[in-house]
C-alpha cells in the first residue's frame, strides 16, 4: 500500500513535495502567497503566525532545530541530551491547535524550549562555544545563551545564582532576564542560595523573553520566595511593556566603575557605550547631576546617617545582603574584536515591567543583533 500510494502521487505533488523537503534542510519555508518564512532569527510571533497560516506546523519546526543541533551541537558542544519525545509532543501540539485546546492560545505553544541542565527535565543543556568566536562563552547558562544565538532553538532557560544568565547573553549576543529572585518558579532546580537562585529566559529577541518570562513566572507553594514575590506580578502580564516608545520619561543612572572595569580599555566599545548613551537620552549630563544633587539634598537632610554620595556607594558596599536579588535584561549592543557585547540594564525588585519597556525600546531603535557566522 505504501509504494502504491507514492506511485500514486501527481508529479507536480511529488515536485513541491522534495522542494519543501530541500526548504526545510535550508531553514525556509515556501508559502502559499509566494513569501519565503525563515525559521533561522524567526520570532515567538513569527512562528505562531506560520502555524496559524498553515505555513509551518511544530513538527517541521521541531525538525529543523534537530537539523540544527546534529549539524552545529558536535562544534559548539551545547546540548547534553535531546528529549526523545520531541517529535511526538510536537505531534501532540498540532492536534491541540487544530481542536483549539485553551493551552494552544499561548505563545509558547508548539515550541520546543531547551532547558539548562541544572533543571530536572529530559533535555538538557551544556557548557559550550561562543559561535562568534569559538571562545570563552561565559557562566553555566552559557549552552541556552548559545543554543538560541546559534538557532538551535527559537527560545530557552536560563538560571542565576551570580552572572550565568546576564554574562552568556551578553557576550553571545543575546537577550536576559535575570527576574527579581522568587519571581519564577524553582520546583526541579538544583539550589545553589535560595537568595539568590532565579529562573529566567534566554532568547533572541526582548518580545520573547517577555513571553517565556511570563509563562514561568508565578506563584510555587512549595517556595516561600514566590508568595513573597507575587506582589510583583502585573495585571494582564510582560506582553503589554513591549512599547517602542518605552524610553520616554526613562531616568537611567550610569554605573560608571562597572563600565570601566568590563570595558576597560577597549575604545571600540567605549565609543559603542557613548553612542548608545545618545541613542536613549542625554544620561551623560544627568548623571553628573545626579551626584550634584544627590550630595545636595543629603547635606540638607536634618537627620540621615548618609550625607553624601560616597556614603551612599559604602553602606551598600558594607552591605550586599540588602541590594542582591535586583532584577536586570541584557540587550546586545554590538560586536567588538574579541566577539559580541550587550547592555545592561538593572533595577529594583518587582521593576521587569520597567525594565522591560527600556529594553524593548533600545533594542526597536538600534536593532543590533545579527546571527553568527556560518560555523
Amino acid at each position: 500500500m505504501a509504494s502504491n500510494s507514492i506511485l500514486s502521487i501527481p508529479s507536480f505533488s511529488f515536485h513541491f513535495l522534495l522542494i519543501l523537503v530541500a526548504a526545510l534542510l535550508s531553514g525556509i519555508i515556501p508559502t502559499i502567497s509566494g513569501k519565503e518564512l525563515s525559521i533561522r532569527e524567526a520570532t515567538v510571533l513569527d512562528l505562531q503566525l506560520a502555524f496559524k497560516n498553515n505555513q509551518l506546523n511544530s513538527r517541521q519546526l521541531v525538525e529543523f532545530y534537530l537539523k540544527e543541533i546534529k549539524r552545529l551541537n558536535p562544534v559548539l558542544k551545547a546540548l547534553i541530551e535531546v528529549n526523545p519525545d520531541a517529535l511526538a509532543q510536537a505531534d501532540i501540539a498540532a492536534q491541540e491547535r487544530t481542536a483549539k485546546a485553551p493551552q494552544s492560545l499561548s505563545e509558547l505553544h508548539g515550541i520546543p524550549t531547551p532547558l539548562k541542565d541544572n533543571i530536572a527535565t529530559k533535555d538538557k543543556l551544556n557548557m559550550t562555544q561562543n559561535p562568534y568566536t569559538l571562545g570563552f562563552p561565559c557562566r553555566s547558562s552559557s549552552g541556552s545563551a548559545i543554543s538560541v544565538a546559534a538557532n538551535m532553538a527559537a527560545v530557552t532557560l536560563g538560571t542565576e545564582t551570580n552572572g550565568s544568565i546576564l554574562c552568556p547573553s551578553d557576550i553571545n549576543s543575546v537577550v536576559g532576564i535575570k527576574p527579581t529572585v522568587g519571581l519564577t518558579r524553582r520546583a526541579g532546580v538544583i539550589p545553589i542560595s535560595p537568595r539568590q537562585d532565579t529562573v529566567g529566559p534566554i532568547c533572541r529577541t526582548v518580545s520573547d523573553a517577555a513571553f517565556v518570562l511570563e509563562a514561568i513566572a508565578g506563584i510555587d507553594a512549595r517556595d516561600n520566595a514566590t508568595i513573597e514575590a507575587s506582589q510583583y506580578l502585573p495585571k494582564g502580564g510582560y506582553a503589554q511593556f513591549l512599547k517602542i516608545d518605552g524610553l520616554r520619561g526613562k531616568r537611567l543612572g550610569i554605573v560608571g566603575a562597572a563600565v570601566e572595569r568590563f570595558v576597560g580599555n577597549d575604545t571600540f566599545q567605549k565609543e559603542t557605550f557613548e553612542k548608545h548613551l545618545n541613542t536613549i537620552s542625554e544620561v551623560t549630563a544627568l548623571a553628573a547631576e545626579f551626584k550634584l544633587s544627590l550630595n545636595a539634598y543629603l547635606k540638607d537632610l536634618v537627620v540621615s546617617p548618609v550625607r553624601f554620595l560616597a556614603d551612599v556607594i559604602a553602606f551598600n558596599k558594607k552591605n550586599p545582603i540588602l541590594v542582591r536579588g535586583y532584577p536586570g535584561v541584557t540587550v546586545p549592543a554590538g560586536y567588538g574584536k574579541d566577539g559580541p557585547f550587550g547592555i545592561l540594564f538593572g533595577g529594583l525588585k518587582g521593576s521587569e515591567p520597567k525594565l522591560i519597556e527600556i529594553a524593548y525600546s533600545f533594542e526597536q531603535a538600534t536593532k543590533i543583533r545579527r546571527p553568527p557566522p556560518v560555523i
